[in-house]
């Protein structure tokens, strides 16, 4: 896992790992004790299953857009950095030279 400058981004991470770990624990409980014997609780399980999957999109979304805004392409052929708009970059770079002079 990547280390974060920004709080939020990382707080974001670790409620994923978290809220991934209780949605595989609620599944695995699910079908280990059977649909049957669970049959007045499955709208509250289906319930809690659809918020845990509502909150781990939200928390995707959040990182994808940081990163997508924060990381400089990987690949170094010609095609690859042909195609990503370098203007970005190019004023972070400028903003934070002005600033450490």
């Amino acid at each position: 896992m990547p280390v974060d400058s920004d709080s939020a981004i990382a707080w974001h991470r670790a409620q994923l790992k978290k809220l991934r770990e209780t949605l595989k624990n609620i599944e695995t409980a699910r079908f280990m004790v059977g649909e049957a014997a669970q049959a007045n609780r499955t709208g509250k399980t289906q319930k809690t299953i659809a918020e845990l999957e509502q909150k781990i999109r939200q928390s995707q979304h959040i990182i994808a857009a940081y990163e997508r805004q924060t990381r400089r392409p990987l690949a170094t052929d010609q095609r690859s950095l042909a195609s990503v708009s370098w203007s970005i970059w190019t004023a972070q770079t400028a903003h934070g030279r002005g600033n450490s002079r």
